[in-house]
């Protein structure tokens, strides 16, 4: 009894560790740092050095091939300059504007989506300009002779110009020694740039020019990562191939310079959204990944391209394409086949198992598509699983089952043998063979389901498609949390728990985790309680302590694992009838809340 009271005790002091680290450490952490951004913006706009006016350019390197820095450092913004207008941007999907200063990419938002499930929310905004405390940006640029556009260089535009996917827009730059700069940069109707540069040489002589281009970002995801994510720097290049970088990871780096590459892409990648440069030509090109700690913080993918000689009076011409937006995942597909960009698949994180992944999410999408209910879809797909593993299930059950219609032999050779160890395992190898048991077969058929169960969580976690996705009833979006209460008895009682100091992360228990944890009860309760007290102690409280984690996982994924326990109670049941095992359910729910004989418990 002492051991299982400490045992509760620990269980107890855990979960109010983990809760006050969260409470008392994470979010402040991140509020601090959030703050620390707000005051480094406040500082420099309240700056009026000299180097406010320089162009970005003066920081970056000389145009020597192998160089492979861009941006090391960077002087104010450009946004801090007179505004030098903008180029509207209208597409069926987005919206927003270039900015002529430097023909960056700075002013971008996501007509398909939206910040909340309310209609009258903001639309998600991706691209921000780099004075923003969350500035995030594009741009393509040159290095290595006098007179190319810096980065705080002004194009020009026709007036009134709009980019859509009809109308191209073409910028022009003329350096002081007569080069020409001209930009044509178009839009498909979702989220793919072309830009394409012509440079004409009337300087009367050769130059050098070496191409770069840059995703900045002055902020991370407020929101702490995961580890069944990758958010942060990736990139596909070279013999490296993939090189997924996280946030924390390039902090303690600085910088990351993987082999040189002619293919590719590289850029910047969240949960949902992403950005990503993808270098065309066949150009051979050097890739980084990098943090600035100096100025204001800032987190970077660029690449720079080896030099390329333009004589007198010749015009040689830069391809480059840019992605920015939603991770769909038929249209990075689609994106790969057209442009022939090597593995654009993975932006999004299909993880290690991959292979189980990508089929479970084109299943998943299938049923969505024809049910019209991405809930739905997850259960329909739930049941197919269960459906396809039946076999494997059906011998791990059936084993368990026979396991204990042998129970009264195996204690019958426990008291003949007693302590001989010996004896009593050989005996019971005996018996094994005898009535054709295989006491691993209740194991490995469980473990070869794990990876698939993983991928199904991880289908349902990382894809767009089920952001802001609604099921049945209060769940109108299956990305966050149960939004229901069961210590406000779900909306009766005039308060919010979630929102209780210290307490309140304990409190936030909705329905879906109530039935999920219910349904993981029931799930252990159809076994035999074990006989080690410590045992049994955890089994209790164990739906509990699930209960309570997962209560702040997407509802999406709750419902997933009451409907998976559902359907394994129904499983397993059947298939413990069939062999003659008996079902324990009952007796292990009468015996919990005391009815059972006094006689049956000191036996």
């Amino acid at each position: 009894m002492e051991n299982n009271r400490n045992l509760f005790i620990t269980i107890i002091l855990s979960v109010v560790i983990l809760a006050a680290w969260q409470i008392f450490y994470i979010g402040p952490k991140i509020e601090a740092e959030k703050q620390a951004q707000l005051e480094i913006q406040a500082q420099q706009e309240a700056t009026t050095e000299p180097s406010a006016t320089t162009s970005e350019n003066t920081s970056l390197p000389q145009a020597t091939a192998g160089s492979g820095a861009v941006a090391p450092s960077e002087a104010a913004s450009s946004e801090a300059q007179p505004e030098a207008g903008r180029v509207a941007i209208d597409t069926p999907t987005l919206t927003g504007s270039i900015n002529l200063r430097g023909a960056r990419f700075d002013d971008l938002k996501l007509k398909d989506y939206r910040v909340t499930i309310a209609k009258d929310s903001d639309i998600v905004t991706l691209l921000k300009p780099s004075s923003d405390v969350d500035g995030y940006i594009g741009e393509f640029g040159y290095l290595g002779v006098d007179g190319a556009p810096a980065s705080d260089a002004v194009w020009q535009a026709p007036e009134g110009a709009t980019l859509t996917p009809s109308s191209p827009v073409e910028l022009t730059y003329t350096a002081p020694n007569g080069i020409v700069f001209t930009r044509t940069i178009s839009i498909d109707d979702n989220y793919m740039f072309q830009i394409d540069d012509a440079v004409t040489n009337n300087s009367g002589g050769a130059v050098a020019l070496q191409e770069y281009g840059r995703v900045t970002r002055y902020s991370k995801p407020a929101k702490p990562p995961i580890y069944v994510l990758h958010e942060g720097l990736i990139g596909v290049t070279g013999e490296d191939g993939l090189t997924e970088i996280k946030y924390n990871k390039i902090e303690d780096d600085g910088t990351v310079a993987v082999g040189k590459s002619t293919d590719g892409w590289l850029g910047i990648t969240d949960k949902y959204w992403a950005t990503a440069m993808v270098p065309t030509g066949g150009e051979t090109f050097q890739p980084r990944y990098s943090y600035f700690s100096e100025g204001r913080p800032r987190y970077q993918s660029d690449f720079l391209k080896d030099p390329v000689t333009i004589n007198a009076g010749e015009t040689v011409q830069f391809d480059n394409l840019f992605f920015a937006g939603a991770k769909i995942s038929s249209l990075l597909d689609a994106y790969k086949e057209t442009y022939d960009i090597r593995l654009f698949e993975k932006l999004i994180d299909w993880g290690w198992f991959f292979f189980i992944t990508r089929p479970m999410f084109h299943l998943i999408d299938f049923l969505y598509n024809f049910f019209g209910n991405f809930g739905v879809a997850i259960l329909v797909t739930t049941v197919i699983v269960k459906a396809v593993f039946f076999p494997l299930a059906n011998m791990s059950y059936a084993s368990m089952a026979r396991m204990k219609v042998m129970q009264p032999k195996m204690q019958e050779l426990k008291e003949k043998y007693g302590d001989d160890r010996e004896k009593m395992q050989k005996a019971m190898m005996e018996l094994y063979k005898t009535e054709k048991i295989n006491p691993v077969a209740g194991c490995w058929p469980m473990l070869i389901q794990i990876p698939v169960f993983f991928a199904l969580y991880k289908v349902i976690y990382i894809t767009i498609e089920m952001r802001h996705a609604p099921f049945f009833g209060w769940i109108q979006d299956l990305s966050a949390p149960d939004p229901t209460h069961v210590f406000n008895l779900f909306g009766l009682l005039p308060y919010d728990p979630s929102a209780i100091p210290v307490i309140g992360t304990f409190l936030a228990i909705g329905v879906w985790p109530l039935l999920m944890g219910i349904t993981m009860f029931l799930q252990m309760r159809m076994n035999p309680a074990p006989p080690d007290p410590t045992q049994a102690m955890i089994f209790n409280w164990m739906p509990l302590v699930f209960m309570f984690m997962l209560a702040s996982f997407p509802a999406g994924l709750v419902i997933y694992w009451a409907w998976n326990n559902t359907l394994s109670i129904i499983q397993q049941g059947v298939i413990m009838k069939k062999n003659g095992a008996k079902i324990e359910l009952w007796d292990n729910l009468r015996g919990l809340f005391g009815r059972k004989k006094k006689a049956d418990a000191t036996e």
